[in-house]
């Protein structure tokens, strides 16, 4: 239903964002949006959040929207302001974040003239997004936002760009009521139920069977976890995740393997590798995950469930394609398993479980910390100690990352339990994702534990969203392991480029306890392995922000390791794991 009330097309605006339920913006201002943030100062219905800069902007909206499964929006000006939200849209685009950025154009009439801080912003963001729109009519406007709310978290989730011509806020517009069903956008979300049965009697012939989850379980929503978690209960099946789907599977469930790819569990990739049925679902066979395409499980029977056709038979032929949704997919899948008379290869899967138990012997997360006082903070005790510390608190732990070694020790030492507890840049790999993402986590859970456990050279990035910290007094953590090193570049470097550090070493890294302090902040400081545990508790007790910068080794590498180019069964371990820290060619098995 259209009404043609005459209000400003900023105050329309406004009132669609309202009607879509959104609370919170992140944005900053700028001349082609100012009638949008006028209409704001004239309501108390929908928070603003002024960040630092407009890529901090999207990745709090990702962060936002991950905790919570809503939508995040953005408010950025056009030119500029478009153009430094790129990087924030291509990772949503590329982990499936549901983001609308609301982008300032310059007026209708100047468009193509070159005009002060015009850019081609739809056609800049065409890729880096899901969908995106320019709206050139009064007469549009409330129907696109509707639309690109829609579009952002139907289907495969995703970042929505609607680009705002300064006069289309300005001039009168009608307002339209979101429409009950879109006339053409319709993603198949329900499963065939023949496939369903055919998965079925797959699974159940199956004598070397894993479960292989990503971060589509988490985006259907906290049932879809839950059904995982009752369909590998029902099976009896290893299971692993991906790093977008950790916490849908618990870490603490002893059917769980761990995180598979690059730098996943030994008994991971092994399962992965020599498996002979995979249920791949909500997960998209990336090349972190694959390793080397041409190995990758070979000779196994793989189905695969996905809301998103294009991902289905992309990277790895699959012999059952389910496109659905995974929380519908899921639901089917145990219902029919509970319907269908057959039985489980027991004694095959014992001797499955076997062979996994031989794979978990070789201990592959294992470290040494030297406890004497005056030793080395070893970085993966830094953080299984916060992980360990954290679990008493009486309140939600939300953890974020930055990009590099610290964001994969976080992924292999800092177990979940629960889904939507963990954002980190998966598929882009940005640095400077976690401070802002855990702003936005912060502003979804004002009461919760919000950690970010970053590095020094990635916490740069985006360092000045500590003033956003500040003026809104969010009492997020910030967790360095400050190795002064790109950490991942320089073990790279190490391992595949001859020990050339050529440009990995900060050599001129800020005092960060400073730095807090300068944000109004507080600093803390761990040089030595007795510091540690009083720094973090010091940290978590502490309701302000804190920076805490823990000096750990600079040598330490991040294993296991699967080269680029290398497959699943021929990973580095580090020296700690039975076995040295030789490469691990594991060609074959016997099942014991």
């Amino acid at each position: 239903m259209t009404t043609a009330d005459n209000q400003p097309g900023a105050e329309v605006l406004l009132r669609a964002l309202k009607d879509e339920g959104v609370e919170v913006i992140f944005g900053y201002p700028g001349g082609a949006v100012l009638p949008i943030y006028d209409a704001i100062f004239n309501q108390n219905a929908i928070k603003h959040v002024l960040v630092r800069q407009e890529g901090g902007a999207v990745h709090a909206a990702e962060g936002y929207a991950r905790s919570t499964g809503k939508v995040g929006v953005v408010l950025v000006t056009s030119g500029p302001g478009a153009t430094n939200a790129v990087t924030g849209l291509a990772d949503a685009l590329m982990d499936s974040i549901p983001v609308v950025c609301l982008t300032g154009q310059v007026p209708t009439h100047l468009i193509g003239n070159d005009a002060f801080q015009e850019a081609d912003t739809t056609g800049i963001t065409r890729p880096a997004t899901k969908h995106n729109y320019l709206v050139k009519r009064s007469e549009d406007l409330a129907r696109v936002v509707h639309e690109a709310f829609y579009v952002a978290r139907t289907g495969r989730p995703g970042p929505v760009v609607i680009d705002l011509p300064k006069d289309i806020l300005i001039n009168p517009a009608p307002y339209t009521e979101a429409p009950k069903v879109h006339p053409s956008y319709r993603p198949r979300t329900e499963p065939d139920l023949a496939q369903i049965q055919k998965a079925v009697a797959l699974l159940k012939s199956a004598k070397r069977p894993v479960i292989y989850a990503g971060g589509g379980v988490i985006n259907s929503g906290p049932e879809a976890s839950e059904l995982l978690r009752e369909l590998i209960a029902l099976t009896g099946f290893p299971t692993t995740n991906t790093l977008m789907g950790l916490g849908s599977c618990p870490a603490s469930d002893p059917r769980f393997l761990g995180m598979l790819g690059m730098h996943g569990t030994y008994e991971a990739n092994l399962a992965m590798h020599g498996c002979d049925v995979m249920l791949a679902v909500g997960a998209r066979f990336d090349d972190r995950v694959t390793g080397r395409l041409n190995a990758f499980s070979q000779g196994s029977k793989k189905i695969h469930i996905d809301i998103d056709t294009s991902s289905i038979n992309k990277n790895v032929p699959v012999d059952i394609p389910i496109v659905a949704d995974a929380g519908k997919a899921l639901k089917a899948l145990v219902a029919a398993w509970k319907a269908d008379t057959a039985v489980v290869d027991a004694p095959a899967l014992t001797s499955w479980w076997r062979q996994i138990d031989v794979w978990r012997e070789q201990k592959c997360l294992a470290f040494e910390q030297d406890m004497t006082p005056g030793a080395i903070i070893k970085p993966q005790y830094a953080i299984q100690r916060l992980f360990e510390l954290t679990r008493n608190l009486g309140k939600d732990v939300f953890i974020t990352t930055e990009v590099g070694q610290h964001q994969m020790w976080a992924a292999q030492y800092f177990h979940f339990d629960r889904p939507n507890h963990w954002m980190t840049s998966g598929g882009l790999g940005t640095m400077g994702y976690g401070l802002p993402a855990a702003m936005g986590v912060q502003i979804a859970h004002p009461d919760a534990m919000v950690i970010d456990i970053a590095g020094e050279a990635s916490i740069l990035m985006n360092i000045q969203e500590m003033g956003t910290l500040a003026q809104y007094r969010l009492p997020v953590k910030v967790f360095i392991l400050n190795n002064e090193y790109m950490g991942m570049v320089r073990q790279w470097q190490e391992l595949l480029h001859g020990g050339r550090y050529s440009e990995s070493y900060s050599a001129s890294l800020p005092d960060f306890v400073k730095l807090a302090d300068s944000f109004h902040a507080k600093g803390l400081r761990a040089t030595t392995i007795e510091q540690l545990d009083a720094v973090i508790l010091e940290m978590l007790n502490s309701d302000i922000a804190v920076v805490a910068d823990i000096a750990v080794d600079q040598k330490a590498n991040c294993f296991p390791m699967i080269p680029s180019g290398a497959a699943h069964n021929e990973m580095i371990l580090g020296t700690e794991a039975e076995g040295s820290g030789a490469a691990v060619s594991d060609q074959g098995f016997a099942l014991v």
